[in-house]
């Protein structure tokens, strides 16, 4: 990889990933908020869009945006913009997400249906290939081309499927267990739609997930 603009010591803008080091947080949340938008331009059909436009709809300011792109090369250009399918594929890279990563489904109620069924995982390519339930009447059933399975399936599925992303729609109450049977198989994120907080390793990554949360973030912003 090579950089282009720098303005730390060693000529790599500060937050932004040298060789070898992870990104700063603050850069790849913005990264993955550029993303999600592109992937929506992308959809839209627009082939190019610019700096404005995507300060419009992720709220970063237009002069960090690029001023995060231009850490990583010189993407856009001055009065025409960014190439969308171009930048699509730069971001993905910089993120290390180019590529297909399956995850598991726990929960095929209402919420795990309408996950397993949306666009929102495979947009970003994420693929859900095993969707499981505690719940013997709804096991057998399909949800799309899915089969749901029992949860006492979970450590041969995750093996079979080089599964490392669990994603948990169950009642709060069921995943503190959950989570410890899926460490114990191996999973390394879990994506946590449940209240509860969960106790894992430092290892495992937990991302909690709650409309109530975002809807205060929100809030507080446009009360104050």
């Amino acid at each position: 990889m090579s950089y282009t603009v720098g303005s730390g010591a060693d000529g790599v803008p500060p937050g932004v990933e040298k060789p070898g080091e992870k990104l700063a947080l603050g850069v790849a949340a913005r990264l993955s908020r550029y993303l999600q938008v592109l992937i929506q331009a992308r959809k839209m059909g627009k082939e190019t869009i610019s700096s404005q436009e995507l300060a419009d709809y992720t709220h970063v300011n237009s002069t960090q945006i690029r001023r995060d792109l231009s850490g990583f090369g010189k993407f856009g250009k001055r009065g025409v913009g960014y190439n969308v399918e171009s930048l699509v594929d730069q971001i993905r890279k910089i993120l290390h997400t180019s590529g297909q990563h399956n995850i598991a489904l726990f929960g095929a109620g209402h919420l795990g249906t309408a996950i397993a069924t949306s666009d929102i995982f495979a947009d970003h390519g994420f693929r859900v290939v095993a969707v499981f339930d505690v719940d013997r009447e709804k096991v057998g059933e399909h949800i799309g081309p899915l089969e749901v399975r029992h949860n006492s399936q979970l450590r041969d599925v995750i093996d079979e499927e080089d599964i490392v992303v669990a994603v948990l729609a169950v009642p709060s109450a069921a995943a503190q267990r959950l989570a410890e049977e899926l460490v114990d198989a191996g999973v390394k994120i879990i994506f946590n739609y449940s209240d509860a907080l969960l106790q894992v390793p430092p290892e495992v990554t937990v991302h909690t997930s709650s409309p109530a949360v975002d809807l205060l973030y929100a809030l507080y912003f446009y009360l104050t």
